[in-house]
């Protein structure tokens, strides 16, 4: 599937302002919403994960979401579209591993339907009081690029479920159960008394910074000896390896957070170690359906 071509049609096509970030920021109510769909075979498969550990990442990559544009999440719904032989284990089951990962978040609503296939679709409201709301496009010459949480341990782990292996556990849990960057998104939301750009990166690290680039027009360079991962994780899976739900942002001054680069002027794209790029489509994650 040809996403990122099929956001930009729609976008174009509702001309509307909401349309670009992972959350749409409706400034008159004071929230952020977003929505994210997973589907049996395509995002997971019920081999690798219970249903305690499905409704734990369903509702995490929406909190996570939420925390990459900087507001406070605050409410879920969520609609099941579940296939006959699903039984009352299975959603007592997948409603805890969800009350889990919700925390202080609470579920108000959401559906259940009939289907062939398990479908879950969760909307997740965060509140934007006392936060200034991030945008992909607040990338400015001389900002830093700031990141939290390693990167790379979600796709290693999926490569281990895929080989059969269920050891070691730090990669199997970072890809069935991550856990949102919400201290980080806090700290920087909180204190921000300016615009600033931030992402996750559930499409791997590297596309949340061309990502950024490309919407704020501007060149991003970044060292891949400063970022953040686990020695025995290749430099490939770092950077494009999908689903670790850690956080990078792109602001005036690091602090006393990890910077692995910096923004310049110049050409539209990323640098990596010297060497610049427009595109890097053909590098990045893809799940189950799209490794066939």
């Amino acid at each position: 599937m040809k996403e990122k071509e099929f956001i930009q049609i729609i976008k174009s096509t509702l001309n509307s302002e909401y349309i670009g970030d992972d959350c749409a920021y409706l400034k008159s109510l004071g929230i952020v919403i977003t929505q994210d769909s997973l589907v049996e075979d395509v995002h997971f498969k019920m081999d690798y994960m219970t249903p305690y550990q499905l409704g734990y990442k369903s509702v995490m990559v929406n909190i996570s979401d939420i925390c990459a544009s900087g507001a406070k999440p605050e409410y879920l719904t969520i609609s099941l579209s579940l296939p006959k032989h699903i039984d009352k284990d299975f959603i007592k089951n997948f409603y805890e591993g969800a009350k889990e990962a919700c925390q202080d978040v609470e579920i108000v609503g959401g559906d259940l339907t009939g289907s062939d296939k398990i479908f879950v679709s969760v909307t997740a409201i965060g509140s934007t009081k006392g936060r200034k709301i991030s945008s992909r496009s607040n990338a400015k010459e001389g900002y830093k690029v700031i990141v939290s949480g390693e990167h790379g341990n979600s796709a290693k782990g999926l490569e281990l479920l895929l080989n059969g292996k269920t050891e070691p556990d730090k990669f199997i849990n970072a890809h069935i159960m991550p856990v949102a960057q919400r201290e980080f998104s806090k700290q920087i939301a909180s204190n921000a008394d300016y615009d600033y750009a931030m992402m996750d990166t559930s499409d791997g690290l590297a596309d949340a910074l061309m990502q950024i680039a490309k919407a704020s027009g501007v060149t991003i360079s970044v060292d891949t000896s400063k970022i953040p991962h686990d020695p025995s994780v290749d430099m490939e899976t770092v950077l494009y390896g999908g689903e670790d739900y850690g956080l990078v942002a792109v602001v005036p001054d690091s602090g006393n957070f990890t910077c692995i680069g910096e923004v310049t002027s110049g050409k539209t794209g990323i640098i990596i170690d010297g060497i610049f790029y427009s595109d890097i489509d053909d590098k990045l994650y893809k799940h189950f359906e799209e490794n066939k």
